[in-house]
């Protein structure tokens, strides 16, 4: 995911909501602790990461379900490395392995909260859990995505994620986001879901967020759908 379009986001002055308790899913939920040592290891998988380019919408790798991950090796490793190598040379937020043309169900981030609080991880095979309708509030704020490079839309989406799956050893894991890493969460794994997020725009806000990528030149290196 791109970084929000701060000048927008801040004349919008959404402010964040508070947190609504997990629905109940028969078995008591233990959060992951993303944010201890957040900058330290983002530094260590990006230093022995290699950056690569990004595709692009049209790429065909974004348009279809990504493959479970079923190998917890050293190359799965080697891959979350690179993406968050790729991931800072972009400038982004998020990442999907297929953003770099791997079809895998894995993402990496390094994500604010509302708070300004740094969330740092990678998760395989993620699952958002659908909220009760009662807990669903929602945030239409700008969102953009480093695979529609330059563009930026607003879009609806719950304030609150949580999201299943596991890390890079296989274990599983459940994490929890509000307001822009709730956004984060949600938008990544739509990546992994064959989605990109102006899929779930109108059709003119569609249409105006091509036009702002065809408009404008990405800041880091893509890959052309020849």
């Amino acid at each position: 995911m791109a970084q929000q379009d701060s000048a927008r986001q801040a004349a919008e002055g959404t402010p964040a909501a508070e947190t609504p308790e997990p629905a109940e899913s028969g078995e008591d939920l233990e959060f992951l602790d993303d944010t201890a040592d957040a900058e330290e290891r983002e530094r260590a998988h990006r230093e022995r990461g290699t950056a690569r380019p990004i595709t692009v919408v049209g790429n065909p790798v974004l348009h279809r379900r990504c493959q479970d991950v079923t190998e917890f090796d050293d190359k799965l490793t080697q891959l979350i490395d690179d993406m968050f190598a790729s991931q800072r040379a972009a400038e982004g937020v998020g990442l999907a392995a297929n953003q770099i043309g791997v079809d895998l169900r894995v993402f990496v981030y390094d994500c604010p909260d509302d708070d300004g609080v740094r969330h740092v991880g990678a998760i395989c095979n993620p699952v958002i859990e659908e909220l009760p309708a009662e807990s669903r509030v929602l945030d239409e704020s700008n969102e953009g995505c480093l695979s529609v490079p330059t563009a930026y839309a607003p879009l609806a989406r719950p304030d609150y994620a949580v999201c299943r799956g596991q890390d890079a050893q296989g274990k599983p894991v459940v994490v929890r986001g509000t307001g822009y890493f709730a956004r984060c969460l949600q938008h990544e794994t739509d990546h992994l879901d064959g989605y990109l997020y102006i899929d779930r725009l109108s059709k003119r806000d569609r249409k105006d967020a091509l036009r702002q990528m065809a408009e404008g030149t990405p800041r880091y290196e893509t890959v052309p759908n020849d």
